[in-house]
């Protein structure tokens, strides 16, 4: 199939991306006994006008929720919200966990170029909250894409900075600090935060006037709050998170079915050395427990 972007072609995606007995094949073939499903970044529409966005947000919903009521036992949904209108968005996001069942939403790093902090989008992270609906960041119209569309920069640049603008966003503009409860997980092992923490946390205590402006608290502090997924495509990164973050807030993420994933899912977690203990943790014990679904734990096993 073909997206287009106008009369432009964005990308050629596989059958894999919306065919589910072929997706099945090949999470035979790979070993995946269970997926989350989440709608590509790029039809997120945020650019849409807002009835627009909430009719495809619904169609990409009723899609993955009809997937998962097929197959329960391999399948988790995620849905999709039209957040440039929040009361839009609000009145979805309560259909696709009291509806649809879907524990969890997927959102963008920013959203038509609002950072995540943006008071806007405060009523919505509440109902998140209220409603028990764990979140899900994923990059997408990345900053300064327009100054490197050479050498796929924007994906590999632009998205691990995006993560880092998401993150910084959320603990700088008090999100987390507003809604404790809130359950956020970080897609790529999120992206340039985790490694530049030390940046960010000495920029918070040298520069309180410019960072701390929103929230007093150190940004480290959230770090047992937050969870990211494993796909980093190095050894040593996943070591360093793991070792930052803790194996009970990383989770198996492959990327899947896109050239940037990780091609053997969970190949990079199976070669950690000295990580047997943590090994069920990482699989899918806190994928689990960021989708508020530990108590499911014995039925998934």
């Amino acid at each position: 199939a073909c997206m287009m972007k106008g009369d432009k072609l964005f990308r050629i995606v596989e059958n894999n991306c919306f065919d589910v007995d072929l997706r099945l094949q090949e999470m035979e073939a790979t070993e995946v006994t269970m997926q989350v499903l989440s709608t590509i970044p790029v039809l997120f529409n945020y650019w849409a006008k807002p009835q627009d966005g909430l009719e495809t947000s619904r169609f990409f919903n009723d899609h993955i929720a009809e997937s998962v009521t097929k197959h329960p036992q391999r399948f988790i949904g995620i849905g999709t919200v039209p957040l440039q209108d929040i009361d839009l968005a609000i009145k979805e996001m309560e259909r696709c966990v009291t509806e649809l069942k879907m524990p969890g939403l997927e959102i963008g790093s920013n959203i038509n170029g609002k950072n995540l902090s943006d008071k806007s989008f405060f009523p919505f992270y509440e109902a998140a909250e209220k409603l028990g609906c764990a979140l899900f960041v994923h990059p997408w119209e990345m900053m300064g894409e327009e100054q490197m569309q050479q050498y796929w920069l924007p994906w590999l640049v632009g998205m691990p900075a995006e993560q880092s603008r998401a993150a910084c966003s959320l603990i700088f503009g008090g999100v987390l600090e507003r809604n404790p409860r809130l359950r956020v997980a970080f897609a790529h092992g999120g992206g340039a935060f985790p490694y530049t923490l030390g940046r960010i946390e000495h920029g918070f205590i040298m520069r309180p006037d410019l960072v701390a402006t929103d929230n007093a608290r150190n940004p480290r502090e959230y770090l047992s709050r937050l969870y990211f997924d494993s796909c980093v495509h190095d050894q040593r990164a996943l070591e360093y998170l793991i070792d930052t973050v803790g194996a009970e807030h990383v989770m198996l993420g492959t990327d899947y079915p896109f050239p940037l994933g990780e091609q053997s899912p969970g190949e990079l977690i199976a070669n950690l050395p000295g990580r047997a203990a943590q090994q069920e943790h990482l699989n899918y014990r806190t994928a689990l427990r960021w989708l508020g679904l530990e108590r499911n734990n014995a039925q998934l096993d």
